[in-house]
């Protein structure tokens, strides 16, 4: 007797809901999307504003265009060839790139005896770094300046900044003692029973889990050092060859405030290096910003 077998049964969604189904996630998609779009148009187009500025005639630059009719690379030789501009990168690079290594190097030990040591008065200092953070420079700038200016003769000379850098940071000790708190005291007691000091414990076993936190404060110090102008305006402003890219292009722009091309181009090549940083070392600084404060 031959068995009759049931038609299959077709479970799929009937077609007008899967078009429903395929059109509500297309909108959903580009909702979400639309935003982010719009949001990086927001940030970039000032950006792609300033490039095509920089890339102009003089005359254009005047103009409402936005597109340059010919262009003008030679703009961002001229600011190049301008006495003093390689200078002030010389002075940045310095201010910036020492500046970081010591707050990084000075504020890790800092940290981690915050984050990791028991002892008596620790929340007391803790608390007396957090009140540093919300202690504006401008209140302390004047007894600050006399000392290093009349008592140190350091005035012309940016190591008024550098080297209070080489004492630690409020911010950075507090950003690295959060990121620290969220690496497990089973590793630090491991290498303790192995044999390792706490000195060898922090560069064996700290340093290398904490990149990402170490990361993200030396990106936030360059960053600041990079752009500050209230510290060279300060220290550096009577001495032109201590002057630093930040203070230097506001000179550079009082003295071509008609060629609006130079300037633009000027402001690019001011901006070029933090942008490329960032680039490059952005999953970093995320990932240590992202980590920061898991713990209290």
């Amino acid at each position: 007797m031959t068995q009759v077998l049931d038609p299959p049964v077709d479970l799929s969604p009937p077609p007008v809901a899967r078009r429903t189904a395929r059109r509500k996630a297309l909108l959903e998609w580009t909702a979400v999307h639309s935003l982010g779009i719009a949001a990086a148009l927001f940030f970039t187009l000032p950006f792609v504003f300033v490039v095509l500025t920089s890339l102009m005639s003089d005359q254009q630059a005047l103009t409402r265009d936005l597109v340059p009719d010919t262009w003008e690379w030679g703009n961002y030789r001229e600011v190049l060839d301008t006495p003093g501009f390689l200078t002030w990168w010389r002075n940045t690079l310095l201010y910036a790139g020492l500046g970081t290594v010591l707050t990084v190097v000075s504020s890790i030990p800092v940290a981690y005896a915050l984050a990791k040591f028991r002892f008596r008065g620790r929340n007391v200092t803790l608390m007396l770094v957090i009140s540093m953070m919300m202690l504006p420079p401008q209140v302390i700038i004047i007894p600050m300046y006399l000392f290093w200016a009349k008592q140190l003769d350091l005035s012309g000379t940016l190591w008024p900044l550098i080297i209070p850098m080489a004492f630690g940071d409020a911010f950075s000790i507090f950003l690295l003692r959060q990121f620290l708190l969220t690496i497990p005291n089973e590793y630090l007691d491991a290498a303790r029973v192995d044999g390792c000091g706490e000195l060898r414990t922090l560069v064996r076993v700290v340093l290398p889990m904490a990149k990402p936190g170490i990361a993200a404060v030396a990106l936030f110090q360059f960053f600041y050092a990079w752009n500050d102008y209230f510290g060279p305006q300060i220290y550096a402003s009577e001495n032109p060859g201590a002057w630093t890219l930040s203070y230097g292009l506001e000179s550079f722009k009082g003295a071509h405030h008609t060629d609006w091309n130079l300037t633009m181009a000027a402001t690019v090549l001011v901006m070029a290096p933090v942008i490329l940083v960032f680039f490059f070392a952005q999953k970093a600084f995320v990932e240590g910003v992202t980590l920061t404060g898991v713990k209290g």
